[in-house]
């Protein structure tokens, strides 16, 4: 980061600080998506942080992907590593639960099969909770004990303040746990663990596991007071962690302080971690540091609105902040794909990119809030990339865990550069991009496939082809813009060409988006409604069906308003001429687009087997990412208040400041950011473009202060219950006649004025 961006970045905070009426953290409520099937933790992080600290209610199964559920009456203790809002299991390091010792535990109990409601036979009845910016607490009156736990970057700080009945304080180490599909991997995914007690205050290991990705950790455990004893309970079958009980002497009435520094390069890492981040015993000033960290990044962003719409909207920005996670210990070394200590490049080493979600809303939403964070994070990508040979499509703790589709770092990349970042290396991240697109690197990126046929057909490709077309499509796309900013037309003119593909999956008969197979022949029998799933039922689409995914075309939404609005001679005869699609679509063709949407809208979905699939108007389903552009297709098509309408009705419907607020998993912070643009009133429909959908805002004024300390204010002009749609809308004083604005125009600054009415 350059010296002068630093100082801008200064300035913005002390002004938004000012600015505000209240530190914005008090307005984050972390239990927002720990119910339903939000997938959110309760614990503390500070931004981008590596550890995070939270309770665990349960280990086992798609519901238990943070390890906690806020309807569980049970806790089991707190491990270290958690992941916000996904829809797959890992991390969970080195469980740990106060306990009284004195409370007999028969060994054997150990060795009985774990069942849902008994992690271990040292669980607590959950009684009062806290949970705030940089903080948790919870009383188990089982025990009893009130637990209570802070961070910083790489170490969890806890207070332990156990009732005067507990004659002997404890601690319960796990470290065989970890949350997991079944019990059958939740008893196999440790494949090495080791501990020792390096003094009577300081417990020491390392432990390896292999979920969704193979991940080493690293930790020191520092006691404020010295360790008295320690138990070990029999391993059961398969297993490689040990649990352990650790005894302490009568307290006198004082906390027992516990702090655990994590590394995924060492012990001596760890250690050092701790003695530079958290030397002292002062866990209130530990908490206020969380606070004031993360009021630098919320105060960047103001705004006015009801108190459940101030809650809604600054968890939305904490949701998208805990993520990725910076690796690089306080030394700048982390463990690479392979495993090899490396030296991070400048600003930190970030993993944890779910990259088929926050490519959408949450990458543009950086860009707008934590500009400075952008540079480090594509360098990041760039180092895992090169390390592994493609640049990653699911990184998780610097490891690729192939999961979803589509290669949607190379839009990230493309769009940084578009929006003028320049604090990454651009030709070694171009490399990365053409070496990505054109070299096979797993089962579902198969290119000498897709350049033969144009597409992937569902014969040779078996899951998700028509899905994964479409995705590669827009990353071509990209490509081929960054290609020809840096002037490599010839590979701009392949890629754009290959981002076109989208049309050779279009049948015009049926109106979708259909699976075709390598002899170009359609898929029969063909159900539109029908969901598919790669991990569990196969199927030619991601997490979707036929409906959702036809209007995945992000990058040239008039060539599918051309696709889908043809006439009835090219829709009966199933054949369009390409030529035809070229130039602006005409009225006839929106209308008839838009009346394709409406029935998007309207018919209902009769398979609701899937859980990813959630949050459904009609067919549309906004608990999944292909779905969060659909709604401003109607702009792009003419009809801005429709999409006013579904905004509207999304923002009501599936967002509110309680547990169970979100109607599908916040996928490290997508459906949040989905929620932070629908408030200021535009969309980053194509990312890449460098341009925002305008649609319709939700709060009254949102002001953002950006980098040079220049503001950007969104006001809502008469917005009341009855005034939601927009009537007029104006960028800094003058009406603004198109659909869109620009990236460019909101970092200049200014002011951009919705009127609304009825």
């Amino acid at each position: 980061m350059s010296f002068r961006l630093y100082l801008s970045l200064l300035f913005v905070f002390a002004f938004s600080v000012a600015w505000c009426e209240d530190a914005p953290h008090r307005w984050v409520n972390p239990l927002i998506g720990t119910g339903a099937s939000g997938h959110t933790y309760p614990g503390p992080t500070l931004p981008f942080g590596l550890v995070q600290p939270s309770p665990v209610s349960g280990a086992v199964g798609w519901g238990y992907c943070s390890e906690y559920r806020h309807d569980d009456a049970r806790l089991f203790g707190f491990t270290q590593t958690h992941l916000s809002g996904t829809g797959c299991m890992d991390l969970g390091d080195l469980l740990l639960m106060p306990v009284d010792g004195g409370r007999v535990v028969e060994p054997d109990s150990f060795l009985h099969a774990p069942c849902p409601q008994a992690l271990h036979p040292l669980g607590s009845r959950k009684g009062r909770e806290v949970a705030e910016v940089g903080y948790y607490g919870v009383q188990l009156p089982e025990v009893p004990v009130w637990s209570e736990v802070t961070a910083t970057q790489r170490v969890a700080f806890y207070r332990h303040e156990f009732g005067k009945a507990v004659a002997q304080p404890a601690l319960y180490m796990d470290l065989q746990h970890g949350p997991a599909w079944s019990w059958a991997q939740y008893d196999r995914h440790v494949v090495e663990a080791s501990w020792a007690l390096a003094d009577s205050v300081t417990f020491v290991g390392h432990r390896r596991s292999r979920v969704w990705v193979d991940q080493d950790v690293y930790f020191v455990v520092r006691f404020s007071q010295p360790v008295q004893q320690v138990d070990q309970y029999p391993f059961r079958p398969g297993n490689v962690g040990r649990r352990l009980l650790l005894r302490f002497a009568p307290l006198g009435g004082a906390a027992l302080s516990v702090k655990v520094a994590l590394s995924t390069v060492s012990v001596d890492n760890a250690w050092e971690n701790l003695c530079r981040e958290l030397p002292s015993w002062d866990f209130a000033a530990t908490r206020r540091a969380a606070e004031r960290a993360w009021d630098e990044l919320l105060g960047r962003v103001c705004v006015e609105g009801t108190p459940e719409q101030r809650t809604q909207f600054y968890t939305a920005l904490y949701h998208t902040l805990v993520q990725p996670n910076n690796l690089a210990d306080t030394n700048g070394q982390y463990l690479d794909a392979r495993r090899s200590v490396r030296t991070a490049p400048q600003g930190g080493m970030y993993s944890t990119f779910s990259l088929w979600d926050t490519f959408r809303a949450v990458h543009p939403l950086y860009h707008l809030i934590v500009p400075e964070r952008v540079g480090p994070m594509i360098s990041s990508l760039i180092e895992q990339g090169e390390t592994q040979g493609y640049l990653p499509i699911w990184a998780l703790w610097g490891r690729e865990a192939q999961t979803m589709i589509g290669n949607h770092a190379v839009a990230v990349i493309a769009e940084a550069y578009a929006k003028g970042c320049r604090d990454f290396d651009v030709e070694r991240a171009y490399a990365l991009v053409h070496r990505t697109l054109t070299e096979d690197h797993g089962a579902k990126t198969r290119w000498s496939i897709y350049d033969r046929y144009g597409y992937y057909p569902y014969d040779l490709v078996r899951d998700e082809s028509v899905s994964q077309t479409l995705e590669m499509c827009y990353d071509d796309y990209a490509a081929a813009q960054l290609a020809r900013a840096l002037g490599h037309e010839a590979d701009a003119r392949k890629f754009e060409h290959r981002s076109n593909a989208f049309r050779n999956l279009f049948d015009p008969s049926t109106g979708f988006m259909r699976p075709k197979d390598s002899r170009g022949v359609w898929r029969t029998p063909f159900d539109p409604d029908a969901l598919a799933h790669a991990e569990s039922r196969g199927g030619d689409y991601t997490e979707g069906n036929a409906w959702q995914y036809s209007w995945h075309v992000l990058h040239d939404v008039p060539g599918l308003i051309r696709l889908m609005g043809a006439g009835g001679a090219s829709r009966a005869s199933g054949r369009i001429n390409v030529e035809e699609l070229r130039g602006a679509p005409t009225v006839e063709e929106c209308a008839r687009f838009c009346a394709r949407l409406d029935s998007f809208f309207l018919r209902p979905l009769s398979d609701s087997s899937l859980p990813d699939v959630s949050g459904l108007i009609g067919q549309y389903a906004h608990g999944n990412e292909p779905s969060h552009h659909v709604p401003y297709l109607y702009a792009l098509a003419g009809q801005p208040r429709r999409t006013a309408c579904v905004v509207n009705q999304i923002s009501d419907t599936f967002y509110r400041a309680t547990p169970d607020g979100l109607c599908g998993n916040d996928d490290c912070g997508q459906l949040s950011a989905w929620y932070i643009f629908a408030c200021l009133g535009f969309y980053p429909l194509d990312p890449v473009s460098g341009t925002y959908v305008l649609g319709v805002p939700q709060l009254p004024r949102t002001t953002l202060h950006l980098p040079q300390g220049r503001t950007f204010t969104i006001v809502a002009e008469g917005l009341t219950p009855d005034r939601r749609h927009v009537h007029e809308i104006r960028l800094n004083g003058q009406a603004l006649q198109r659909p869109f604005l620009t990236h460019t125009e909101l970092m200049h600054g200014g002011e951009l004025r919705f009127v609304m009415g009825e």
